[in-house]
């Protein structure tokens, strides 16, 4: 197996694991915990396991609507990576790949490797892979090759990257597989970048489908974060907001339960009171400026007279736009 016999590969990861190494490092840690907590053996040749067609219809139905919002952006990554011999997989919380994308000619190789939709790469499962790991872990990660737990995995490399529904909770997994000799540590880094930027646009929108009538705010983050986006009603409260955004704006869970101003969420006028003549005022130039000055149209969509829509600008000083 590329170089390493499976006692070889066993002795490895038994070394590592009876070693204080798992304390230091993230990758024996989910080594232990596939053998001590899930009984695994590195050395098991059996395929992954793979869902029944009934049970992956029902897998598929759970996360329909992410599967909608998946779709070109899996498209979208498997044009960058798919020409390198990769294949791209939209995995469930279980771990399942439930959507992919790749080559005809390839096929044959990735189903034989379980690199298809239906078998089960949890970590429970499968042990220490990308898909599984990234999801016990959430976070992005790549496995390579012998970083594997199975012995019989190590002629793959895996980069994932967690998905998070429109509540912040992890629903999903990105991956980008290969099982090409030549793709190197460092190329498959590369990808991670791709990777990690699909499952924010995926993540982005999945919110927005949430979100049909809302309008849709990108909070200010450090690192400018596609995926920071908060939804906002009709009133200017906040109605959702992803994980992303969660993070950057301090959301607890709790906040959405009551009216959250969005002005209040991104501080602009934090503590400072209400001053209803300036909504008003804000009312007036906003009706103005969509009727381009016209005083009669603008009155019309306000629902008042011509004569109250005059003294009102006079009393508020709101001048027509030129």
């Amino acid at each position: 197996m590329v170089g390493h016999l499976p006692a070889l590969h066993a002795d490895r990861i038994q070394a590592a694991i009876t070693s204080d190494a798992a304390a230091k490092s993230a990758l024996v840690a989910s080594w232990r915990r596939s053998s001590s907590l899930h009984q695994l053996d590195p050395a098991e040749r059996k395929s992954p396991r793979r869902l029944t067609e009934a049970e992956l219809r029902e897998a598929r139905q759970k996360i329909e609507p992410l599967l909608a919002a998946a779709g070109p952006n899996l498209d979208r990554l498997y044009l960058a990576v798919g020409g390198v011999g990769c294949c791209v997989l939209l995995a469930d919380r279980d771990g399942v790949p439930v959507d992919r994308r790749g080559a005809p000619s390839d096929d044959e190789t990735f189903h034989s490797w379980g690199l298809w939709t239906g078998s089960v790469w949890s970590e429970d499962s499968e042990g220490t892979n990308g898909i599984g790991t990234c999801l016990v872990e959430q976070r992005a990660l790549t496995i390579h090759r012998d970083q594997h737990f199975f012995t019989r995995n190590t002629a793959l490399s895996c980069t994932t990257a967690p998905i998070y529904d429109h509540e912040g909770n992890l629903v999903a997994a990105l991956d980008v597989s290969s099982c090409r000799a030549d793709l190197t540590e460092g190329f498959a880094n590369l990808i991670s970048m791709a990777v990690i930027d699909a499952a924010r646009r995926i993540e982005a929108e999945n919110f927005r489908m949430s979100f049909p009538t809302a309008r849709i705010l990108l909070a200010p983050t450090i690192d400018k974060s596609v995926g920071a986006l908060v939804a906002v009603d009709a009133d200017d409260l906040v109605v959702g907001a992803t994980r992303s955004a969660r993070q950057a704006l301090g959301i607890t869970p709790d906040c959405l339960t009551r009216p959250l101003p969005a002005v209040d969420l991104f501080g602009a006028t934090r503590g400072e009171p209400e001053n209803l003549a300036h909504a008003e005022r804000s009312v007036l130039q906003r009706a103005l400026a969509r009727a381009d000055g016209n005083v009669t149209a603008a009155a019309q969509v306000l629902g008042i007279s011509r004569a109250t829509l005059h003294r009102k600008l006079k009393r508020l000083d709101v001048s027509r736009p030129h």
